[in-house]
């Protein structure tokens, strides 16, 4: 295993209500020194979650909703932050209530991702919804949520859709239909 750099500063160089970047001097094993900056947490440490809720066997539950980053609505998996004392299966199934209008009878914590890991420090918890039933909590998005589906036998089609951008999301469901082809529940 290689050996880590050698950390010789951290500086916050920029705030904001939601965002931290911070600056790390590094000393890496052969003497080079860079500088990284990096897209930090608020120090909460509650973590987020993304939830693949699968209507039937072969449909998964889409959510369209403004996002910031690309001025755009966008289609992508209900998603959100995990809250203080929620674990992230209580936060999945609230998540998923507040977004798209469902519970789950059962859920599974599948695997954690990150966006960019060369930039940033966050990482995502992804959830397996299966055994749906409707019902809605108020949640904290300023305007409610379209809800539409997507097969899980169109996934190359997903990615050339042009609301449909975020990569974990695609991930995400790329590792749910492999899975539930393993399972011999695909399809079923």
């Amino acid at each position: 295993m290689r050996q880590k750099p050698t950390v010789l500063s951290r500086e916050i160089v920029a705030s904001s209500r939601l965002f931290r970047v911070e600056a790390v001097q590094l000393r890496f094993a052969n003497g080079n020194e860079r500088t990284y900056e990096r897209l930090v947490g608020r120090g909460n440490g509650y973590g987020a979650v993304m939830i693949v809720a699968m209507l039937d066997s072969e449909h998964a539950v889409l959510v369209e909703e403004y996002c910031g980053g690309t001025d755009e609505y966008e289609l992508s998996l209900p998603k959100g932050l995990i809250e203080p004392g929620e674990d992230v299966l209580a936060a999945a199934d609230r998540e998923l209530k507040e977004e798209a209008g469902f519970g789950a009878r059962q859920l599974e914590h599948l695997t954690e991702l990150s966006l960019s890991p060369g930039y940033m420090s966050q990482k995502i918890q992804v959830v397996l919804a299966t055994d749906l039933y409707e019902e809605r909590l108020e949640g904290d998005e300023p305007e409610p949520m379209r809800v539409d589906k997507v097969s899980l036998r169109e996934l190359s089609a997903l990615a050339q859709h042009p609301q449909f951008s975020e990569g974990r999301a695609l991930a995400a469901l790329y590792l749910v239909r492999d899975l539930l082809t393993q399972r011999g529940a695909f399809g079923a």
